[in-house]
């Protein structure tokens, strides 16, 4: 109820800026020029996560992009779901490639998935929300798109804010999982070629996400055979662990915003591996 109460009384009510509070306008063109920033970048966090698929993020996640993401996570501002997808449709640009070269399959993003009793709590499951606005932006731009939310959370978990790295990694280990029935679909479209992007509103550690690439491992242990084997590079337990597999290419993340320091890291490692520019 809270969200379409919260669409229908922006309408006739006087609105403010959701990043600085600007009069008159949910979004004023300061913050909304803050969501493009530099342009989608490759992230990564230190240390880095085994199994952490190539990143790339919309932004540094600091000054109004973090209270943009706050207001549309926890406040409830639905109406930033455009504005705060179309960056995360550029992130997932980013990391999905030319469009034609793993196939002609469509991008298949999927999303993160938030606990039940989050979603009952926030009235939405801002993840999901974005990564539609994302999947729609894209297919306005003329790529073919669509979100399979496949994943799901087998356990509960902690809250993560403010968990370490390894408290992280302990808190979530195993904690994913496929959907019944969703191992099926997944394994078609990745044998029709489709470019399967993780998304997320947000990189910290890495661990969730790296969390969700070892879950959608599992498409093969379900009983689905994907040839060749689907496989993460740095996973333990990989059949050429430390090797990227074919099929690995076929799986990258996109967030909306990572940290500063993560933007920087990657600048300066010489390990950086430009998947858009075709490069590994």
């Amino acid at each position: 109820m809270r969200g379409w109460w919260q669409e229908i009384a922006g309408l006739v009510l006087p609105v403010s800026c959701e990043g600085c509070g600007s009069p008159r306008t949910a979004l004023c063109p300061a913050c909304a020029h803050a969501l493009t920033g530099e342009g989608p970048r490759r992230v990564r966090p230190s240390p880095e996560p085994g199994g952490l698929p190539a990143t790339y993020a919309a932004v540094p996640y600091e000054g109004a992009v973090r209270t943009l993401l706050l207001a549309h996570k926890e406040r409830g501002a639905l109406p930033l779901a455009g504005p705060l997808g179309a960056a995360l449709a550029g992130a997932v640009t980013a990391a999905a490639g030319p469009v034609g070269r793993f196939g002609t399959g469509p991008c298949l993003l999927v999303p993160v998935p938030s606990s039940r009793r989050s979603v009952r709590a926030r009235g939405h499951d801002p993840t999901r929300r974005l990564a539609l606005a994302a999947a729609g932006r894209l297919r306005r731009a003329g790529r073919a798109a669509r979100v399979l939310p496949v994943l799901r959370q087998r356990r509960a978990v902690a809250d993560q804010a403010g968990l370490g790295a390894a408290e992280r990694r302990a808190n979530l280990a195993g904690a994913l999982t496929l959907a019944p029935g969703a191992a099926g679909p997944l394994a078609e479209a990745v044998r029709a070629g489709g470019r399967v992007v993780l998304v997320d509103d947000l990189m910290t550690t890495g661990t969730t996400l790296a969390e969700a690439a070892r879950a959608l491992a599992a498409v093969c242990s379900a009983g689905y055979s994907v040839h060749p084997p689907f496989t993460i590079h740095g996973l333990p337990g990989s059949p050429e662990e430390g090797t990227p597999h074919p099929l690995f290419e076929r799986l990258t993340a996109a967030v909306l915003a990572s940290s500063p320091a993560s933007f920087e890291l990657n600048r300066n490692s010489s390990r950086t591996r430009d998947v858009a520019g075709g490069e590994w």
